[in-house]
């Protein structure tokens, strides 16, 4: 099955004639009330500095439209790829090891919190009457399953592989997937996902409840469509029920920042070895996106 949101529609919103996203490609499906971001990260399928201004700008567009709407422009956001077979890849590991390397512990903390800002307007769903959902139709993988997990519903489609794999070169996963992780499976497993470097299936992670959705390949469009027809069988009691979670596992900005500063001093213990291992990697997500 063809991908819907790649066919059967144009971009028609927020300045994308004027090339206000240069990697994102967006549209609204106003019979559904729904706003679609799909990501584009260019040389790879990476959260590289310009897709994560992107996404930023985005952020405040729809935060825009949604309050000159008075709160009735969208009801869903959904955030997805352009990539065929990559959800996204995660950090911007060529970034990271010029960075190291260089001895530039502020920039590096900067991108940081440009990863965390963007994460937590997911989370907190823009701070508007909104449900986030992620459409997971290709891999994610550190920071891109970290971006899906923010959302309040992840669609994954049977066959994508999920997980992190920072340890791999001595790290672990700094914006937000202990945090989602604990909350949804507890700190026990959540450890035990981050430090294994393992890559899951989609299948593994719905059984371990973090996923929300699974459906077949292709299938997600029509997974997302069911589900926001089911929603508005009894809209109220969907909308209440993500305010009760917001108000019972909350994630504040402050943890996602002090998380981030773990994480930059972290980056800057790493061995040379461990940066010859990140470089390789990098090798590999460029293999990905010829």
């Amino acid at each position: 099955m063809q991908n819907l949101a790649r066919v059967n529609t144009h971009d028609i919103g927020f300045q994308d004639e004027a090339n206000r996203y240069k990697q994102l490609r967006t549209f609204s499906d106003d019979s559904h009330k729904i706003t679609w971001c799909l990501m584009k990260g260019n040389p790879r399928p990476t959260f590289n500095p310009t897709l994560l201004h992107d996404l930023s700008n985005y952020v405040i567009d729809v935060k825009k439209e949604m309050s000159d709407s008075n709160g009735t422009k969208y009801d869903y956001l959904v955030l997805g790829s352009d990539v065929e077979g990559v959800y996204n890849l995660g950090g911007d590991l060529d970034l990271f090891y010029k960075l190291i390397e260089t001895k530039d512990r502020e920039r590096l903390f900067q991108y940081a919190i440009s990863c965390i800002d963007v994460l937590y307007q997911n989370i907190v769903h823009l701070e508007c009457d909104l449900t986030t959902i992620s459409l997971i139709q290709g891999d994610a993988l550190g920071g891109g399953l970290e971006t899906a997990l923010a959302s309040n519903i992840t669609i994954a489609e049977r066959g994508t592989k999920l997980g992190f794999p920072e340890v791999l070169f001595n790290l672990f996963p700094g914006m937000g997937a202990y945090s989602m992780l604990s909350r949804k499976v507890g700190s026990e497993k959540a450890e035990e996902i981050i430090l294994s470097g393992k890559i899951y299936s989609a299948e593994e992670l719905y059984d371990l409840g973090i996923i929300e959705v699974l459906t077949d390949e292709g299938q997600a469009e029509l997974a997302l469509f069911d589900y926001i027809k089911k929603s508005k069988k009894s809209p109220n009691s969907h909308q209440a029920l993500r305010k009760v979670r917001d108000l019972i596992n909350p994630i504040t900005y402050k943890e996602l920042y002090d998380i981030a500063v773990i994480w930059t001093d972290a980056a800057f213990k790493l061995r040379k070895k461990d940066i010859r291992m990140m470089k390789r990697l990098v090798a590999q997500q460029d293999a990905t996106s010829l």
